[in-house]
């Protein structure tokens, strides 16, 4: 520990950040991808692309589901949004029992024919999704620990940070390429890093919310003596009961369509019905209750409001009050829906990645940051050259390329690969998630073996082709091209598209200055920093 209160604190920034900042760097990533998870996923199913929804989509979905499994137990049916073209639904075999959740059964219908489709198999955008947590091929709670530690450890640094640059908010006004290589990495991880700091906060701590239980189950277990399922029930995370049995007398399902005309009426402003839920059809005590497509509560999660009705007669019910929150759940709730943005619109959704991206530069510009103020401090004015280095500086150096530039390259030979694979391919799910991991690792076996600048400029250009020709694979494979796409103003599919070609040439830009050396070129003679010296002080 340095001498100092700053000084310690930029010690423990700079520790706590670069030890876990590979991993960080994946979570971060990965993380932002995934608020549009249903929007990738629909991007690697081609199949869905010519769902389009109208206004008898709903009635159309339950008479199909009445010839598909009319003895089942309960449907459930997804209807289309803003974020997903094509109707989901799932049914429980009458013989099943209540909580078995591998007894239901799936399927995809047509939203303007009702025709059950068979999209290709895929990991979609619910593999980044999890990757961001639970990692893969590993023990999930093993998983969730290495994340929630290092999910702690990014807390740290960011409080440390805070504390160590004390001038943070000026220099987020200040970027300065003419300088050295240190101070426009300087300036460019401050910048990012203020630019989203209220997000970095709220996301870092709500995601340890999120593994609350079990990283600190400590007071849980001594206040429901070690019954962790009683302290669920009694926060509201209960298993909805079992619906009831169905009734011995058939009965017909009463038209659906009055019923959702009065549910769009109260849910105008919230985008209609997004679901249906129908228990026992065909028999006297069916029962129909509908929810909103989008939440008015971040605490609550999904939709907190709903309407039942007979499925009979269609005589609306009563429902039971929905239970109190007590006002540290409630809080602890609002986190952590605050982290999941399930009830964001797509305004607040494209906030959200856009801080994420903000949130993955400033992990990727500390990460290299570490490797340029080290190089600075002996004396190099080139600080992407190679050169006599420690082996701990040169290892850094090199996963840094091969995490930083080469993450995102294996992200675009997942969606490749999506496109790529026979659609029929058997586990086709599992080979798109091979060819991830065979793509990273090529990355990070190619970094020791190309001096750093070639190294860099290499991955970033592989990775800046892959997604810049994204939208060319698509216009070859699928007919949600944006030649399509954007005539019939599907932002859906244009959306991933035009953010492809974005990132891609965003990579492409960054391949341009390291290949071309500008940043070693424009740099000052580098001053010769005096170990633990605090940077932001020699401005």
């Amino acid at each position: 520990m340095k001498d100092g209160f700053r000084q310690s604190m930029a010690w423990l920034h700079t520790w706590s950040g670069l030890l876990l900042g590979w991993l960080l760097f994946a979570v971060f990533l990965t993380g932002t991808i995934a608020y549009f998870r249903q929007e990738v996923t629909v991007w690697m199913q081609p199949e869905l692309h010519g769902s389009v929804p109208d206004a008898g989509t709903a009635v159309r979905a339950v008479e199909r589901m009445g010839q598909i499994a009319p003895d089942a137990a309960q449907w459930t049916i997804s209807l289309p949004g803003e974020r997903s073209p094509a109707v989901s639904v799932s049914w429980r075999p009458a013989d099943a029992k209540p909580n078995d959740r591998a007894a239901l059964k799936r399927a995809t219908l047509d939203a303007g024919t009702g025709a059950v489709l068979e999209p290709r198999e895929t990991a979609g955008g619910n593999f980044l999704y999890r990757f961001h947590f639970e990692l893969y091929g590993m023990p999930r709670e093993t998983a969730r620990w290495i994340v929630g530690i290092a999910t702690m450890a990014m807390l740290v640094a960011i409080v440390s940070g805070i504390i160590t640059h004390r001038r943070i908010f000026k220099d987020f006004f200040t970027f300065r390429p003419e300088k050295s290589a240190l101070r426009s990495w300087m300036d460019g991880h401050v910048a990012a890093a203020v630019l989203a700091l209220p997000f970095h906060l709220m996301i870092t701590y709500s995601g340890l919310l999120l593994f609350m239980t079990m990283l600190m189950p400590w007071a849980v277990d001594l206040a429901y003596d070690g019954n962790r399922q009683a302290y669920f029930a009694e926060s509201g995370f209960r298993r909805a009961p079992p619906p009831p049995r169905p009734a011995p007398q058939a009965a017909p399902l009463t038209s659906v369509a009055p019923l959702l005309a009065e549910a769009d009426r109260r849910w105008a402003d919230r985008g209609g019905v997004g679901s249906l839920t129908v228990t026992n059809p065909g028999r006297a005590n069916a029962t129909i209750e509908l929810r909103p497509a989008e939440s008015d509560s971040i605490g609550r999660g999904a939709a907190t409001e709903r309407l039942l009705f007979d499925g009979v007669t269609g005589r609306a019910l009563e429902l039971p009050p929905a239970d109190p929150q007590p006002a540290a759940m409630a809080t602890g709730n609002y986190l952590m829906g605050l982290h999941l943005a399930r009830f964001a619109g797509p305004g607040m959704r494209w906030l959200f990645f856009v801080s994420g991206v903000a949130g993955t530069v400033m992990v990727g510009s500390g990460l290299i940051l570490w490797v340029v103020k080290r190089r600075s401090q002996r004396g190099r004015a080139d600080t992407w050259a190679d050169g006599p280095e420690p082996f701990g500086h040169r290892l850094a150096d090199r996963l840094n390329i091969g995490v930083v530039a080469g993450l995102p390259l294996a992200v675009a030979a997942y969606f490749w690969a999506n496109r790529l694979l026979p659609a029929g391919l058997e586990e086709r799910a599992g080979w798109e998630i091979g060819v991830f991991f065979l793509a990273w690792a090529a990355a990070l076996l190619h970094a020791p073996l190309r001096p750093s600048r070639r190294g860099w400029a290499e991955q970033l250009w592989a990775g800046a082709a892959l997604f810049v020709l994204l939208p060319l694979l698509n216009l070859a494979t699928a007919a949600g091209h944006l030649g399509n796409s954007l005539p019939a103003g599907n932002w859906l599919l244009a959306g991933f598209d035009l953010t492809a070609l974005a990132f891609g040439l965003l990579l492409g830009f960054a391949a341009r200055k390291v290949g071309r050396g500008a940043f070693a070129r424009k740099a000052a003679p580098a001053p010769v920093l005096p170990a633990g010296a605090v940077v932001e002080e020699s401005a």
